[in-house]
């Protein structure tokens, strides 16, 4: 597996995941099908534009195909610029339960730290899916709510 941030080169592939999880898993995500689809290819490649306290990750299997996604943004005012957040967790269902979660989030955290001052990374996780949250717990991240 190949992992790597995704940059507006990207962004055909990335909206075709993107759509395809909003359809299989609309609970897990705090946007919409209906909402997204309605995105230009212009505006997806502004969203994966990576900047210093964001990227997209993508993690690609050995036939190149893009079944990984997890998203990292720092907060951007004064008072919780230590904060970081993971959005937009995605692998597809012949990835779940053997462990290929793990990587991109682990490469997530190495990058995150490279943002000065950070001290917290959050995440938010549906109380019923029980794999990613062993799977975040396995990394260190605590339930906090």
């Amino acid at each position: 597996m190949k992992i790597r941030i995704l940059n507006e080169s990207d962004a055909l592939l990335y909206q075709e995941v993107r759509l395809s999880v909003l359809k299989i898993n609309p609970e897990a995500f705090g946007s919409t099908y209906e909402r997204e689809v309605k995105f230009s290819l212009e505006s997806v490649a502004e969203r994966l534009e990576p900047a210093k306290d964001k990227f997209v990750l993508g993690a690609f299997n050995n036939n190149g195909s893009l079944v990984e996604i997890v998203t990292f943004m720092r907060e951007n005012s004064l008072k919780t610029s230590h904060k970081g957040n993971v959005f937009g967790m995605y692998v597809a269902p012949e990835g779940r339960g053997n462990g290929l979660g793990k990587s991109p989030i682990i490469e997530l955290i190495g990058k995150a730290k490279n943002c000065d001052g950070l001290e917290q990374i959050n995440l938010t996780v549906v109380s019923e899916n029980s794999s990613a949250k062993k799977l975040y717990k396995s990394l260190g991240f605590e339930v906090y709510a």
